[in-house]
Formats: C-alpha cells, structure tokens, sequence
C-alpha cells in the first residue's frame, strides 16, 4: 500500500517554543484522517509544513514517498483556515488565476462544484456568504484533482446546513476519486459522521490515533460509588484514561474493557466527544483523579 502522507519525527522550533516536538504520523491512502488537538497542540503547523509553506527544525514529511522542502507537491491541495479569497475579485477572476497557477487543473471539473454551491461566476467574492466562500475555496482546491489534501479546520465557521454541504462535497470527492484527506476540526461530531480516523495532537505530538469506529468501542466508562482512587486496584493502570470522583459517584474511563466489575459499578460505551476531552484533561499520570461533578 503506498503511504500517501508520512511525518518522521518532526519538530518546528519558535522563539517561543516548540510548536511540534518529535511528531510521527502516518496516514493511509483513500482515507478521511481527523487531526484534533487544542489550540496550540501545532495541527496548522503541522498542515503548513506538509505543505510545503513552512520549513522543519528536525525531522521530515514525505508525500507519496518524496520529500517535501518548502514547495508544495503538485499533487496536494491546502485550503488554510483563513480561507484566502480576494474578497474585490468576481469568482471567475478567482478561478482564472488559480487556473493559472497550477499544473494539474480540471475545468469542468471546479466549474461544477461552483455550480452546485449555487454561486454565480460573476459575483463578488466579498457578497458570498461564510458557506459560499468555503465552497468557493474548497473548489479552487478540488479543481487542481489533488491526490491528497490538507483542509484546516474548513468547518469551523458555518452553520450545520453549509457544514453538511460541504461534507457531502468531500465523501462525493473521495468516493469518486480515492483521495485522502486530512482535516482539522474542534466539531467532534462531524469528526464521526466524516472521517475514517482520528488523531489527537497534545503539544506538537501525537498523543492518540486510530479508527473512529475502533476508538469508541475500544473505550468504556465505568460508572461506581465514591471511592478513593487507592481503592481502585481492580483497574489496570495502563488502560485507565482519567478518575473523576465527586460526593455521589466515581466516573472512569478506561481505553480497555475490564474482565469484570465489582458490584455497584455499571459498563456503557463511551462516546467520542468524552474519549477527545477526557484524554485533553489527563495529565500524563495514568489513574490521576479530576476533581469535580461527575
């Protein structure tokens, strides 16, 4: 199977710190890929630098096998999370120069995705609503027949009909043409309605990544009376996520199943949205307790 996307360790150093520390990452062909992390945990550095927009301190990433150094390979497409349009253009002034500016670039093709997100050609960059602009550029990005691309947190600020919107453009795309994707997004729910794997980035380093489907039904929480974490033995310390006790119960997320319970504690599954923000809070100690309501 060829690697479409490959970080080997890497690193970008700013005068304020390290915005990526010793990030490896692979992600798989004909795959939507979600990159989720808090602000600062280095997901746009790390997109800018597969890029080609931004240079490594250490380490490498490599598209289709090839080394990326400060050029963006013909075959990726980036949309970043400012959507840069020149809001005075008309869209088919848009379309022409991005026509120009690349290699690879299927008319029809962008022409279609503009048609189909109801934007005139003629029309003012600047008039077109959040959902329009997105569609608008996420079409530019479409049209150059990327075999992956980078999509920077492209829902971040629609309404739940232009975020569906787009995300039925995005499966149509990999669905007929087998690319893969990597997007950023803080919208965990999209996170599982969209893409096929999850990768959670915690201070410039990869912290948790697998299937989505995989993830949630891997994680469990177990729910018991009030307990004081020492008397939580029975709980294999490698598997326990994070302990959350309050004066009416005891909450555990564990990233195993235990073989059994003690009486009084119940077992349900464990949605994404708890797995993603129980794993921000943990520190790096395995069992260590959050005060709090429960």
């Amino acid at each position: 199977m060829t690697i479409q996307l490959e970080v080997r360790g890497a690193g970008k150093h700013h005068p304020s710190g390290w915005a990526l520390r010793d990030c490896d990452l692979t992600v798989d062909p004909s795959t939507v890929t979600a990159l989720i992390g808090p602000n600062g945990a280095g997901k746009s550095t790390l997109m800018a630098a597969a890029a080609g927009l931004t240079s490594l301190t250490t380490g490498e990433i490599l598209v289709n096998g090839r080394r990326v150094v400060r050029a963006m390979p013909p075959e990726l497409g980036y949309l970043a999370q400012d959507t840069p349009l020149y809001r005075r253009w008309r869209v088919a002034d848009m379309v022409d120069q991005t026509a120009d500016l690349n290699t690879r670039w299927d008319a029809p093709h962008a022409a279609r995705l503009i048609d189909e997100a109801g934007i005139d050609p003629d029309t003012r960059v600047g008039t077109l609503s959040g959902g329009q602009r997105t569609r608008l550029a996420l079409a530019l990005v479409l049209g150059k027949r990327p075999a992956l691309v980078l999509l920077d947190e492209p829902l971040a600020d629609l309404d739940p009909l232009a975020r569906l919107q787009v995300q039925q453009t995005l499966m149509t795309e990999v669905a007929t043409t087998g690319m893969t994707v990597l997007m950023s997004s803080h919208i965990l729910g999209d996170v599982q309605d969209t893409c096929d794997d999850l990768v959670l980035l915690q201070d410039g380093r990869v912290t948790l990544r697998g299937p989505v489907d995989v993830l949630i039904s891997r994680h469990r929480l177990l729910t018991g009376p009030p307990a004081d974490p020492a008397a939580l033995g029975w709980l294999k310390a490698p598997d326990v996520v994070e302990i959350r006790s309050s004066l009416r119960q005891t909450t555990v997320l564990v990233s195993a199943p235990p073989p059994g319970l003690p009486a009084g504690w119940t077992d349900q599954p464990a949605t994404l949205d708890e797995i993603v923000i129980a794993r921000l809070r943990a520190t790096t100690q395995p069992g260590h307790t959050q005060e709090g309501a429960a």
